[in-house]
């Protein structure tokens, strides 16, 4: 008949969360960072753990090797979100270069001055609202405003003030220290406008922002997260309804729109 039939454009995998591994840790949220347009991966001796990665996401977003200030714990040395990525004033000329060859020319690439220089630990974000520590120098609460395109909240989590250790969120929902009250829940939903669930990943580890890393479409988890936490994760972030092919076409579109 003459009929050319285009392939359909469709996530390889059911959309949920991963389990994985970093050279016998579970926290998976120090060793990479994830974002919707982009995925930092720590170097290691074995490429499994970058593998598990690319392996979901490398249809859909570029995933890239880095190092911060010589550390491998880059998910908690920096902050970003789909608009933008800062890091801190340690990180070498080398590695900021890296970055920014590598990541889409959309995202934005940042050296703070920052006191508290862990950004990842003081700084949780999604793509429209970030959570700061109470500390957090007002220049750099600015920085964080302008480049990663946010409003941003002075908060603690849990009476805690490492903000980004203890909260972990996306534009669909988010997971925040499992000693978190119903009225800070509430508190904190409001402001981040998406619904949030107090809970724990890695067989009950309260440290969620170390122990994983989430977008609006995927969510990977240390090996030792339980199904429950599992099935927990999936349904706050909403993972089951999302698809990336989705996402990163109405991210482009809203990009060209803002182009326009």
């Amino acid at each position: 008949w003459g009929i050319i039939l285009e392939p359909l454009s469709l996530p390889l995998c059911p959309n949920m969360a991963f389990r994985t591994l970093f050279e016998n840790s579970n926290d998976v949220g120090v060793w990479s960072k994830l974002t919707n347009s982009y995925c930092l991966v720590t170097y290691a001796p074995s490429e499994n753990f970058f593998s598990s990665f690319e392996a979901e996401l490398g249809g859909h977003i570029p995933c890239i090797h880095a190092s911060i200030a010589g550390t491998r714990c880059i998910g908690r040395m920096v902050a970003g979100n789909k608009n933008g990525l800062l890091v801190p004033s340690n990180t070498t000329d080398q590695e900021l270069l890296h970055l920014r060859n590598s990541l889409p020319d959309s995202v934005v690439v940042q050296r703070v001055e920052e006191r508290l220089s862990a950004l990842g630990n003081v700084i949780s974000s999604n793509d429209h609202v970030a959570l700061c520590h109470v500390d957090l120098d007002r220049e750099t609460e600015e920085i964080v405003a302008d480049v990663l395109g946010v409003e941003v909240f002075r908060q603690t989590v849990a009476g805690n003030a490492l903000v980004g250790s203890y909260s972990v969120f996306t534009n669909q929902g988010g997971l925040v220290h499992p000693k978190t009250s119903i009225e800070e829940l509430e508190e904190l939903s409001s402001l981040l406008q998406v619904p949030l669930v107090a809970g724990t990943v890695n067989r009950g580890s309260d440290v969620v922002g170390g122990g994983m890393v989430a977008n609006d479409w995927i969510a990977f988890c240390g090996i030792d997260t339980t199904s429950t936490e599992l099935s927990v994760v999936e349904n706050v972030f909403k993972l089951h309804d999302a698809k990336p092919s989705n996402i990163v076409k109405d991210m482009r579109t809203a990009l060209i729109d803002s182009f326009a």
